[in-house]
C-alpha cells in the first residue's frame, strides 16, 4: 500500500524502498518512517478510532486538512515544519521529510528532562503568533478550512462536553465556553500545539501534526500550548518556577504578534478556556498519561475548578493562582 501510494505521486519505485517501520507513540494516526535509497520520509494516515480508552472516533477528512495546514503555512514559515511530499487520495495517505530526532529533538521529552528553556518558549509563541496573523482574515484559508465536523469530533467533544458531563455543576460554564469557541471565526488555527507535536530544531522550532487543523479561534491554539506548561508544573514540581516562567515567556511573545483584534479580548478567551483544557486533562477522554498520581490530579481539579466557578480575564492573574499552589 505504502509502496503504491509512493509510486502514484512519484516519489519512489517499490524497488528504491530499503524498509519501512512504522512509529510508535501516536493515538490518531499511523506513522511509519521509510528508508529509501539515500534518504528517510514519513508516511501517515488517520484512523477512524482513536487508540485511547474511552471510545473516541473522528473523521479520516482530517487527513487532507493536516496536509492543506502544512501547504497553506508553507509559504512563509517553511522552516517551523517538514516538508509535504505529496498526498495518494485513493489511500489516504501523505508523506513528509523524516526529520532525525537527534537533531530535532521532541520539546515534551526535553521538558520532562527538566531541560526547561526560556528561549525555546519564546520561539515557540512568535512562530504561533505569527502564524495566526498571517491567516487571520484571510476568506479564501476561511473557505478550504471548513473543518467544524472535525474540530468538534477531536476537540470540543472530547476535551469540554466529555468534562462537562464528568463535573455536571460546571457543564453550563464548560458548554459556554465550547459554544465559544466553536463559534469564532478568526484565524487558522492548528489545533494540536502541545510540547509532543514541537520539535527543536538547530535554529527554529518545527510544528507537527496539524490534523485538528481548523479556521476558528486562535486562543485555542494559545491555550492549548500553555495547558501543557502548567500540566508539567504539576507533575515536576522541582521544575515549577521554571516552567511558569516559560509560560509566561511563551504567551507575551505571542501576544505581540497579535494584530487581528484587540489582544485584551483574545487573552480573555484565552484565560477562560484553559482551566477547561486544565481539568479535561484528568477527566475528559484523553487524559494526559504522565498525571498518574492521585495528588496531582486533585491538584489540577481543584485549580481548574477554581479557575472555572470564578473565571479570570488575564493570563497573569491564573498564572499567580497556580504560582501561589505550586511554589508555596
Amino acid at each position: 500500500m505504502i509502496a503504491q501510494a509512493m509510486q502514484r505521486l512519484g516519489i519512489a519505485a517499490p524497488q528504491e524502498v530499503r524498509g519501512i517501520c512504522q512509529l510508535t507513540g501516536g493515538v490518531s494516526s499511523d506513522i511509519w518512517r521509510i528508508d529509501l535509497a539515500g534518504r528517510s520520509i514519513c508516511a501517515k494516515r488517520a484512523l477512524p478510532t482513536l487508540k485511547v480508552a474511552a471510545l473516541w472516533q473522528a473523521p479520516l477528512s482530517r487527513n487532507q486538512f493536516e496536509y492543506d495546514w502544512y501547504r497553506t503555512v508553507a509559504p512563509k514559515f517553511a522552516h517551523a515544519m517538514p516538508a509535504m511530499l505529496g498526498r495518494d487520495k485513493p489511500s489516504g495517505i501523505f508523506f513528509m521529510t523524516f526529520l532525525d530526532p537527534g537533531h530535532y529533538p521532541v520539546w515534551k521529552q526535553l521538558l520532562l528532562n527538566g531541560q526547561v528553556d526560556g528561549t525555546t518558549a519564546s520561539m515557540v509563541g512568535q512562530t504561533l503568533g505569527a502564524i495566526h496573523a498571517f491567516t487571520a482574515g484571510d476568506a479564501a484559508v476561511a473557505a478550504r478550512f471548513q473543518s467544524d465536523q472535525e474540530f468538534f469530533s477531536l476537540r470540543i467533544e472530547p476535551y469540554l462536553l466529555a468534562t462537562a458531563q464528568r463535573h455536571p455543576d460546571l457543564a453550563d460554564t464548560l458548554n459556554r465556553i465550547a459554544q465559544t469557541t466553536h463559534t469564532t471565526r478568526l484565524a487558522l488555527v492548528h489545533g494540536d500545539v502541545s510540547p509532543k507535536n514541537i520539535l527543536c530544531g538547530p535554529e527554529h522550532p518545527l510544528f507537527l501534526d496539524a490534523e485538528c487543523a481548523w479556521y476558528g479561534d486562535p486562543a485555542f491554539d494559545l491555550a492549548f500550548c500553555l495547558n501543557h506548561l502548567l500540566l508539567k508544573a504539576v507533575f515536576m514540581r522541582q521544575h515549577a518556577a521554571a516552567l511558569l516562567d516559560s509560560f509566561v515567556t511563551l504567551y507575551q511573545a505571542y501576544l505581540q504578534l497579535v494584530n487581528w483584534e484587540d489582544r485584551a479580548a483574545i487573552e480573555a478567551r484565552c484565560a477562560r478556556l484553559l482551566p477547561a483544557l486544565f481539568l479535561a486533562r484528568v477527566d475528559g477522554k484523553s487524559p494526559v498519561e504522565y498525571l498518574t498520581d492521585p495528588h496531582h490530579k486533585d491538584t489540577v481539579r481543584r485549580l481548574a475548578r477554581s479557575c472555572l466557578q470564578a473565571p479570570h480575564d488575564s493570563l497573569a492573574s491564573i498564572l499567580r493562582l497556580i504560582t501561589t499552589e505550586l511554589t508555596s
